[in-house]
């Protein structure tokens, strides 16, 4: 499975894959943190498409062009706000991981990136929140050979360290 997974530090908006995914917003019209990166450098026609889908709703998935990104596509998913953590919110971190690769296999991508989701201003425990993921894109690649390469994007060098860090010890699970 790891030779399917990988983690990599850098800029999410530079990857030359298949497909990058976008933590948005339930508007799907841009933000900030990688949500605002990504609309900024994709361009306005990202934003003309991202207004003709009626917005997401939280742990789902939606797929418009890359435009000027060297990504063919982008996957906005909306990550859960965390509370407490007895709102659903791990299922729904969930959903947006495995809605943003059934959406991947629909179209055909065989490579993705995933931020963080929902780890920044969303506040969902850093820790929790990688797990869930791993999980969540470990499970699907078990049963789906489309997709080659999950790539998991850190912007920080101390989410890459801890990305590294959870994966070994997920992987000696």
């Amino acid at each position: 499975m790891n030779n399917r997974i990988e983690i990599v530090r850098g800029d999410i908006t530079k990857l030359k894959i298949d497909a990058i995914v976008n933590a948005a917003n339930r508007s799907l019209l841009g933000g900030g943190g990688v949500d605002g990166a990504i609309h900024r450098a994709a361009g306005p026609k990202l934003l003309e498409e991202c207004r003709t889908l009626g917005g997401c709703q939280t742990g789902e998935a939606k797929i418009t062009k890359g435009y000027k990104l060297p990504a063919k596509y982008v996957i906005h998913t909306v990550g859960p706000v965390w509370h407490d953590g007895n709102n659903n919110e791990d299922k729904l971190l969930a959903g947006c991981y495995k809605n943003s690769l059934k959406v991947a296999v629909e179209n055909k991508i065989k490579t993705i990136a995933f931020p963080a989701i929902s780890t920044g201003v969303y506040s969902f425990p850093f820790e929790r929140a990688t797990k869930i993921a791993f999980e969540t894109v470990s499970d699907f690649l078990i049963e789906n050979k489309i997709i080659e390469k999950v790539i998991f994007v850190c912007f920080s060098e101390g989410d890459y360290i801890l990305y590294k860090k959870l994966l070994d010890d997920y992987s000696s699970d």
